[in-house]
């Protein structure tokens, strides 16, 4: 629900407020006048919206232009773990699996207990290589990768896997996490500028369409439209949080 909140949030518009001068020697790159003009960008409907103050808060004693780095950061971040849980969710849901998988004995055709069915080692892999990309990814301004998206970096950006492991690692590292085939490589300004107002919008839809799924199988009924497409689960959504939960 953090993740959803935070989304929806910084659509949106509180008391329309000068943005704070940045402490010395932070280099910002958004303040909450940047947030309300993307908000007009992304949804001139909705417009700026903001019930919760968001867009004024200053977390861990950090500067308001920071915060806002950071929470458009995770919303960017959580957006694409959204679009890639939908689409996994409508995959498996009607039968699809990836040729190469973690060995197990996956009965189940509910995505929801597909976390229930993966072994030990096999959860232990997944959340190490998940530790790993948030390692890289927090590596902004250190070893010569852009600036960090709280300091002055372009939020949503990672570091190239291709510019930065490479000669690090044993043997050379051919793709990148994000474009890995350069498709996007020789965009113009414009159209990068255009794919990151839409990846936003596809992203909040997808936290909001996954949600969908995840309450239609804990409450049959509460998405009607659902009715007839997601499977019950009986589990417990919230048990990978539990600590060593996973061991057991």
């Amino acid at each position: 629900m953090q993740k959803l909140i935070a989304a929806l949030a910084l659509s949106g518009a509180s008391a329309f407020v000068a943005p704070k001068a940045a402490r010395a020697g932070v280099a910002v790159s958004e303040t909450k006048a940047d947030l309300e003009k993307l908000a007009v960008e992304l949804n001139p409907i909705v417009g700026f919206w903001d019930p919760l103050s968001l867009a004024d808060a200053e977390f861990w004693d950090t500067t308001n232009e920071q915060t806002i780095g950071f929470l458009r950061h995770a919303e960017i971040k959580h957006g694409r773990v959204a679009m890639a849980g939908f689409v996994g969710y409508c995959l498996h849901a009607n039968g699809f699996q990836f040729p190469l998988h973690i060995p197990g004995d996956y009965t189940t055709k509910s995505p929801a207990e597909l976390w229930d069915q993966v072994p030990t080692n096999g959860k232990l892999q997944i959340l190490g290589f998940v530790a790993f990309l948030e390692f890289f990814g927090e590596l902004g301004g250190r070893v010569g990768a852009p600036a960090h998206y709280m300091r002055g970096g372009l939020p949503g950006a990672y570091p190239s896997f291709k510019k930065y492991l490479n000669g690090v690692f044993p043997h050379p590292v051919p793709l990148d996490l994000y474009d890995p085939f350069g498709i996007f490589s020789n965009a113009s300004p414009e159209k990068k500028a255009r794919g990151r107002l839409i990846e936003i919008n596809n992203g909040r839809l997808a936290m909001i369409g996954l949600f969908g799924f995840l309450s239609e199988s804990k409450v049959p009924g509460s998405v009607p439209a659902l009715g007839s497409i997601v499977l019950p689960y009986d589990g417990d959504y919230m048990a990978p949080l539990e600590p060593l939960h996973f061991l057991n």
